[in-house]
């Protein structure tokens, strides 16, 4: 028994619905920080202590040393306040001094310093102390000019950040990539953070309001975060597919009724 066009249409198209209603996104699965907690009527204190962040090899640092001789400053200094305020990282990183391999920068008239395991604080007083030698009532200032964090998956504008702050949370990251798209996981993002020994690799849950709570809601430089794409991503995908498909057999089906019914 020959099915009638019209049947065969109506067919694709309840098949062709299917697979639209299946890659549509509930409304439960995108706010953040989902939580019964929250109101209008009274904040709620969530406790969270930032990461220390210690120097390692590969590291680039600003270090601008101040005094009321001027022409005593450029004897120790590599980068210019100009060149800070530039925020490009290409001249940050030339100008910079990078920590070797071995974890040391080689300061001028001071000579070579281990900063690798300091923090920036940190260095900053040892290169104050080192520079007091030589010059009475001067500043150092010692940035981290390195910080820079990969963006991937399912955001708006994946790619490498650079942050000029001494902290980022998660929440920042996202941001700067202009946050995730409808079809990025909440529940299932990737941080990847390089470690001494190796890479470690942790699931966060956006929608979990202990996130706030957590050691990697502050980010580190160099961290990469990888947001998975929904299952929704996949089935519009194939229903575009199957769009196209249905299209294509509509046309042969009408083309054959034409030619037969003549």
């Amino acid at each position: 028994m020959r099915i009638p066009f019209y049947f065969s249409l109506r067919i694709m198209v309840v098949v062709l619905l299917a697979g639209l209603l299946g890659s549509c996104v509930a409304q439960r699965e995108l706010p953040y920080l989902q939580g019964k907690d929250y109101s209008t009527q009274a904040t709620v204190q969530v406790e969270n202590e930032r990461q220390v962040y210690r120097l390692q090899p590969g590291d680039v640092l600003s270090i601008l040393v101040q005094s009321v001789q001027p022409a005593l400053n450029d004897m120790f200094s590599m980068t210019t306040g100009q060149n800070i305020q530039s925020g490009d990282p290409g001249n940050l990183f030339v100008s910079g001094y990078s920590v070797d391999a071995a974890g040391s920068i080689t300061l001028p008239t001071v000579g070579r310093l281990k900063v690798a395991g300091l923090t920036v604080e940190e260095t900053q007083l040892l290169v104050q102390k080192e520079v007091a030698r030589f010059m009475r009532e001067a500043n150092v200032v010692v940035k981290l000019t390195s910080f820079k964090l990969t963006i991937l998956g399912e955001v708006r504008v994946p790619g490498r950040y650079f942050v000029y702050n001494a902290q980022a949370t998660v929440l920042e990251a996202l941001g700067l990539a202009g946050d995730l798209t409808e079809f990025g996981s909440r529940t299932n993002v990737k941080l990847i953070r390089p470690t001494p020994k190796g890479s470690e690799v942790v699931l966060l849950d956006l929608t979990d309001p202990n996130l706030l709570r957590s050691k990697y809601y502050y980010l580190l430089p160099n961290d990469a975060l990888y947001v998975e794409p929904l299952k929704a991503r996949t089935n519009r995908g194939n229903a575009n597919n199957l769009g196209l498909v249905f299209g294509g057999l509509s046309t042969i089906i009408l083309l054959l009724s034409f030619i037969k019914a003549n």
